[in-house]
């Protein structure tokens, strides 16, 4: 009886078997997922941020050139457009480094005008040597800097909460040191002529290019060396795309953010150098959209508000199409009114991309 049922067993398949068709010689298929022409798309985009602000920054050019003509590539319309967005650029690489680490600066602004009359007041004012004022300037920046990382990093404050608050601090105490007063562009030239530096100009091919656009250059190369081809900058993706894995992966988050916001105080203070020699004089009222401005110039510029994903090269173009935007609509007769309402709409429009992009990696 035994020997009957163990034939029996041998001869018929056994439980998990069944289960399957054609019995101990069945497979398990899987069906693989369609790639369908607009999820190409989704995942090209997602390997290559940058590439919708080149897409935008082309159309844009080309919709403004048919509007206004070739007023619009003119060698002077063209390096105004570049004037305009320098600051921009510069406070954008501050702000790009912060975003990346799913932070948000709304005191750069605030930040590049306090250093810029600290820097102003000092060696005008009262009479302190200008590479000493230039200094103290710098480390009104740093300072600014640190404590916003302080309070992100180490008290564990939103940062938007965070610089929420210090907006209003920097911009309380700019008021106060200011006088609420402007040393004109004449008074500057007399006494301290080196912070206009940056607003030295040459031609090249007929456009004005000043050395603040050059000072911009070097910045975002410094902080595309930085992000690329360093520790500190895997450090700053990985803390902005997931801080506990960063740091269960030996990464030092507390000390990456309060190093991230201190570079981005120095980098405002940089831009307050380029913003005297922008406009030749020094003002307390100066950079009122700034700190809006600069967030835009990266999210357009297709770095994610959710951190870990960006580019510099990005918020450069992303700069771009802000000062090409409000140039092109200017030039087209449109109230200042319009160049604000298409300036929302652009960021709408680049964070819903955002998010559809984001659906790749989740």
């Amino acid at each position: 009886m035994t020997d009957a049922a163990n034939a029996a067993g041998r001869a018929g398949p056994a439980e998990h078997e069944r289960a399957l068709p054609g019995g101990s010689q069945g497979h398990v298929t899987f069906e693989e997922e369609r790639t369908t022409p607009l999820k190409r798309v989704q995942q090209f985009l997602h390997a290559n941020p940058t590439a919708i602000p080149f897409i935008v920054l082309a159309l844009s050019i080309a919709l403004f050139s048919a509007i206004v003509g070739s007023r619009f590539f003119h060698p002077f319309n063209l390096s105004l457009v570049l004037q305009q967005v320098t600051i921009i650029a510069i406070l954008g690489s501050a702000q790009t480094l912060i975003i990346l680490t799913a932070g948000i600066d709304l005191s750069v602004g605030a930040i590049m005008v306090l250093s810029s009359v600290v820097m102003g007041r000092l060696a005008v004012l009262a009479g302190v040597p200008v590479p000493i004022a230039f200094m103290l300037g710098l480390l009104v920046g740093v300072g600014c800097g640190l404590l916003n990382g302080f309070l992100v990093a180490k008290v564990k404050l939103p940062p938007f909460i965070v610089t929420l608050g210090t907006w209003s601090i920097f911009g309380a105490l700019n008021l106060w040191y200011s006088a609420s007063q402007t040393i004109r562009q004449q008074e500057v030239a007399e006494a301290a002529s080196f912070l206009q530096f940056t607003g030295t100009a040459f031609n090249f091919l007929g456009a004005r290019i000043t050395l603040g656009s050059i000072l911009m250059l070097i910045i975002a190369a410094f902080i595309w060396y930085l992000l690329n081809r360093t520790a500190f900058g895997r450090h700053v993706h990985a803390t902005g795309d997931d801080p506990e894995a960063a740091k269960l992966a030996g990464i030092n988050v507390t000390g990456t953010l309060i190093a991230v916001y201190t570079l981005a105080g120095f980098i405002c203070s940089i831009a307050a150098w380029a913003l005297i020699g922008r406009i030749g004089a020094i003002s307390s009222i100066s950079g009122a959209t700034a700190n809006l401005d600069s967030i835009t110039a990266v999210v357009i510029g297709g770095t994610s508000l959710f951190g870990g994903r960006g580019s510099i090269i990005g918020t450069l173009v992303g700069a771009l199409i802000v000062g090409v935007f409000r140039n092109g609509l200017a030039l087209a007769g449109a109230d200042s009114l319009w160049q604000e309402f298409a300036i929302g709409l652009l960021i709408i429009v680049a964070v819903a991309i955002d998010q559809w992009i984001r659906k790749v990696s989740a």
